[in-house]
């Protein structure tokens, strides 16, 4: 590998490892708080690209309020899942699972219904041209998700350590019995938790509408990819969400630039085995008592 495909696959390792920060950073901090995964999670992305394809391709919308206009959309999905899944499901995690699952389908066929099945919907790239630096060249479009993870990320961040809200899911993640004598509303906060989740999922998929192919299945690979990233960074843990994401991103984007995407997968899945071997908890996660 020369030196300006060294430079130039490193960039493009900055713009994926942002994303799927933003993706399971969602993943991580529901799974923290409800103890339950969302197997929905990739459509919760899918349905964030549709929202870009009907607001800014078809009606004609800003870009950036289409993006926008993605985040409370996805994050009501959010919402109606913990109300009419997660809740009912809370004593039963496999029943839980199994439920999301479910709805990842009928997202798909729905979409699919509704605007056609196999079929790539293409959105116009609103900001044309790319940032070159020393040789390597960035899309606007793909430099545009690296700010927006960070700002998303560290509004997140601010909201959990200094918001009273924040500090109570924090509290229901951490031990969620003491959490419910101190007078918090765990359903309350587990509605908040998928609200927050759905909404970064939503972000990201509104993102990389103009850069992703947007079909029906466009969450498939992406929640394999989040779960990946959970789980190597310790299943709780948001911190570790960030850093497995980073590594991940720079792990997939550099034996794709090499290989192909198959063997970035398989790679990927490798190295989540060797962490669980060497750091059961995860890269940042917390030992159990």
């Amino acid at each position: 590998m020369d030196s300006a495909t060294l430079l130039q696959t490193f960039a493009n390792s900055i713009v994926a490892g942002s994303i799927y920060a933003v993706i399971a950073v969602g993943l991580a901090m529901a799974f923290g708080v409800m103890k339950m995964a969302n197997f929905a999670h990739g459509e919760f992305f899918m349905v964030g690209a549709y929202t870009v394809y009907v607001c800014y391709g078809l009606m004609g919308w800003p870009f950036p309020v289409a993006v926008l206009m993605a985040i409370p959309v996805v994050a009501l999905l959010g919402v109606a899942t913990e109300r009419f899944i997660f809740r009912p499901t809370r004593e039963n995690v496999l029943a839980g699972f199994m439920a999301t699952a479910g709805l990842a389908l009928i997202l798909q066929v729905l979409i699919g219904q509704i605007w056609g099945v196999g079929l790539m919907r293409s959105v116009p790239t609103p900001y044309m041209g790319a940032l070159d630096l020393g040789g390597v060249r960035i899309g606007w479009q793909r430099v545009l998700v690296i700010p927006s993870a960070i700002a998303m990320l560290f509004a997140l961040w601010y909201f959990l350590y200094h918001a009273k809200a924040g500090k109570a899911l924090r509290a229901c993640a951490q031990d969620p019995e003491t959490a419910r004598l101190q007078g918090i509303n765990i359903n309350r906060m587990t509605m908040l938790a998928m609200a927050i989740s759905g909404a970064l999922a939503g972000l990201a998929g509104a993102l990389m509408a103009p850069i992703h192919p947007v079909t029906p299945y466009m969450g498939h690979g992406i929640i394999l990819t989040a779960f990946i990233v959970v789980v190597m960074g310790g299943m709780e843990s948001i911190a570790g969400a960030i850093l497995a994401a980073v590594l991940l991103g720079f792990i997939h984007t550099f034996v794709t630039t090499l290989s192909d995407a198959v063997t970035a997968q398989m790679v990927g899945v490798a190295c989540m085995a060797v962490v669980l071997i060497v750091r059961p908890q995860g890269l940042l996660g917390r030992v159990k008592a």
